[in-house]
């Protein structure tokens, strides 16, 4: 009996415990589920209706840019691209393979479709390519029946009507990049492009518009149901540029005649930019859905760098175009009158070096008008060694040299202006008598950019004023873009006498006998140049190249050639653009003028401030048929 006993006391003990275990588990539960549902229950009916609910953002379309007359340069055009719908797919790679027969489908477009097949979902939709064109288009909708899955769909590409014409001075649009992210959501569109280079890099927030929202209903797997309300989103803002489209077309055509070259046409009273021209260029339109890496490497990899804007972040030697800086400081300080006379021999000795002018049997006597007329080195000496470094440097300054002037594109370089405290801050070494005379003639550690020539023209012959250029009609303000005041632009102390000789030393250069510009006067009326050669030494010829035959810089390869510059105004009698033209080693300044004078030329003729298309085609129209302009 007693082991039967305590055999029965030992199961009730177990069954109290087990018994006492479960009234506890189900006590907590009770508990928890009382917690939940009562307690709590309207915390997670919220979060179960945000998981039910979600919040789709609707990309905006980007903001157009326009020039002065209104002519589009950067729009938004309908784009289609096929899409891929994995689920409606029974082998995507097959399929996908099968699309191929139809439209064509790079080895890049397919490896990036398999690794996007791999992360998304199967029932998001997976582009495979874009940019149709409509018989691509037609093709597929043909095929529809074979092409289970395969979709169109329509979009919006970034669309550069002068393409890459006008690529530096615009820029162009791409994906946001993961360093560029700022916690906007827009920013994570996988469509959404942002300005990259150029006015849609400085304009990019004004250009962007504002993304609307989509409330849709969504299932456990994330799958859309329907949607229960929408806002539209709002437009980017439509930027009007000072460019002139059909100018900045004939700018970029007329330089592509060269390897390497830039040039610029300003308004020289109120500073606006009529055209920008780099060439050789590169079409924007090829970054906008990611450039692959072979046409990188060609464009990073070019000897003539079509990848940078040389109008902006071109740094050269000025050579002679800076003459009139050296002649204003000299002016300025009373060290030369216009009648102080230097004979020029051919070479200038100082010490034991000899410097040489550009023609050997020297110009004679010469005195400020001949001087820049002729561009005679030996008479720049003995002007900056009267002068010296510092007093031309202050110069310069004044004119837009040594430093950006502002433009409102991202990414000016400065140029370089040197002064005697600089190379003892910077080297250790004191300035020398002779790098005065090699600064005399804008060489040695000078450096500006076709920008910095234009403005410092501008400045010149628009009466001393420090006009800043710009390229957007309106300011960019905090609150959006402003209508731009153009008050009259400082003063900047230089007098109108010392100006007034240069602008006509400048008119002599192109229209009188014996300037070294006379290939590039304008002769029909009231469209008359001035300007100034300049030829900027990249290295001598040296005596084993001579003995090979070099006898001209033009015949040594291009990399190892001069630079030709000529700046310009026009016209003679009232100044109203300015345009400076860089050949990147170009040999000589004889070939930048006659590529200045027909942008000039042009520029005067189309008269962009006065003219709009149809006015201009009604003037171009009377020209054709020869009939006279009233």
């Amino acid at each position: 009996m007693k082991p039967d006993l305590d055999r029965h006391k030992l199961f009730s003990r177990r069954a109290m415990l087990i018994g006492t275990g479960q009234f506890a588990l189900m006590g907590a539960l009770v508990a928890r589920m009382y917690y939940l549902q009562v307690l709590e229950r309207d915390k997670y009916a919220t979060l179960a209706e945000e998981n039910r609910i979600s919040l789709r953002l609707i990309q905006p379309a980007r903001g157009r840019l326009v020039d002065r007359f209104g002519e589009v340069l950067a729009a938004n055009r309908q784009s289609y691209r096929a899409v891929v719908i994995a689920e409606k797919v029974g082998d995507v790679k097959q399929m996908v393979d099968m699309l191929s027969t139809v439209i064509e489908i790079s080895d890049r477009d397919r490896k990036k479709f398999m690794k996007e097949a791999r992360r998304k979902r199967a029932f998001v939709p997976i582009t495979v390519r874009d940019n149709l064109d409509w018989q691509e288009v037609s093709r597929i909708e043909v095929n529809t029946p074979d092409l289970q899955g395969v979709f169109v769909e329509s979009g919006q590409t970034r669309d550069y009507p002068l393409g890459a014409d006008a690529a530096h001075a615009l820029g162009f649009v791409a994906a946001v990049s993961e360093a560029e992210q700022t916690g906007d959501p827009l920013l994570e569109l996988p469509t959404f492009r942002i300005g990259k280079l150029g006015v849609e890099k400085t304009y990019d927030t004004i250009l962007r518009g504002k993304a609307g929202r989509s409330q849709v209903e969504v299932n456990a797997h994330g799958r859309i149901i329907k949607e229960l309300s929408r806002v539209e989103p709002v437009p980017g803002t439509d930027l009007v540029l000072t460019l002139d489209r059909g100018l900045q077309a004939f700018v970029s055509d007329r330089l592509r005649e060269e390897p390497s070259a830039s040039a610029v046409v300003l308004d020289v009273h109120t500073g606006q930019v009529l055209a920008l021209g780099s060439q050789p260029s590169f079409d924007p339109l090829k970054f906008h859905d990611g450039i692959d890496h072979k046409s990188w490497r060609l464009l990073n990899g070019a000897e003539t760098k079509p990848l940078i804007n040389k109008a902006l972040n071109g740094e050269f030697a000025p050579g002679s175009t800076f003459k009139m800086c050296v002649a204003l400081a000299a002016l300025e300080a009373g060290l030369i009158t216009p009648q102080t006379r230097f004979v020029c021999r051919g070479v200038k000795v100082l010490g034991g070096a000899r410097f040489h002018c550009w023609k050997r049997g020297g110009h004679g006597s010469v005195a400020l008008k001949w001087g820049i007329k002729q561009s005679c080195d030996v008479y720049f000496y003995e002007v900056a060694r009267r002068c010296g470094v510092d007093r031309i440097a202050a110069m310069a300054n004044r004119l837009g040299l040594g430093a950006p002037v502002g433009i409102d594109i991202k990414g000016e370089k400065p140029g370089f202006i040197p002064t005697a405290a600089w190379k003892f801050a910077t080297l250790g070494e004191k300035w020398q008598p002779g790098e005065d005379l090699v600064a005399g003639i804008g060489q040695g550690y000078i450096t500006t950019t076709p920008l910095q020539l234009a403005v410092m023209t501008a400045r010149m012959v628009n009466g001393g004023r420090g006009v800043v250029p710009h390229i957007s009609r309106d300011n960019l303000t905090e609150e959006g873009l402003k209508p731009r005041e153009y008050e009259k632009a400082p003063d900047l102390g230089i007098s109108k006498r010392s100006l007034g000789l240069i602008v006509d030393a400048m008119s002599g250069v192109v229209n009188e006998s014996g300037g070294t510009a006379r290939r590039g006067r304008i002769d029909e009326p009231g469209m008359s140049m001035g300007g100034k050669t300049g030829t900027a030494q990249v290295r001598r010829i040296t005596a084993a190249e001579r003995a090979r035959g070099v006898k001209k810089n033009r015949d040594l390869p291009w990399k190892l050639r001069d630079h030709g510059l000529f700046v310009g105004f026009g016209p003679v009698d009232e100044p109203r653009y300015a345009v400076s033209v860089v050949l990147q080693h170009g040999s000589s300044s004889r070939y930048a003028v006659p590529v200045a004078r027909d942008i000039m030329r042009e520029t005067l003729w189309r008269d962009p401030l006065n003219l709009g298309p149809a006015e201009r085609a009604r003037k171009q129209a009377a020209s054709a048929e020869g009939g006279e302009e009233n």
